[in-house]
């Protein structure tokens, strides 16, 4: 398996979900594609926020410490807001790795990278304004 040029793999939070074309013969460019024609280095894409892009790239940084180095990455981006992307990225890198070398499971996993996080939005009941808000109660 570890002579495949490309590595496919999707990852979902919330809204988002990010598909990722990873490759091994690499220089560290990370490149984004959004929905809307965009094109930006991952950076550039999180602008001034470095805990999301510190999050999108945490299950590389796992492996090894220069492994950012090491790989390029065509990342694809739809719906969701600027934190459930960053999550849908990390999800979709740990799922690429694993699909290029299945001996990395035994490392992201103590770690949390291979989970799904489930959490999603609470669908509006009948009746109520939101998920769970009511409205306002007359006394009289």
């Amino acid at each position: 398996m570890a002579n495949k040029e490309y590595s496919y793999a999707v990852g979902r939070r919330k809204e988002s979900s990010a598909t990722i074309k990873l490759s091994s013969k690499g220089t560290g460019n990370f490149l984004v594609k959004t929905e809307w024609g965009q094109e930006k280095t991952l950076q550039q894409y999180f602008g001034g926020n470095i805990y999301m892009y510190q999050t999108a790239i945490s299950p590389l940084e796992t492996i090894w410490n220069d492994a950012v180095k090491k790989f390029d990455a065509e990342i694809s981006l739809k719906g969701g807001g600027i934190a459930g992307q960053a999550d849908a990225i990390k999800l979709a890198f740990a799922r690429a790795l694993i699909d290029r070398n299945p001996d990395y499971r035994l490392t992201l996993k103590p770690y949390g990278h291979l989970k799904r996080d489930p959490r999603i939005k609470e669908r509006k009941k009948p009746g109520l304004k939101k998920a769970r808000k009511r409205p306002k109660r007359s006394k009289r």
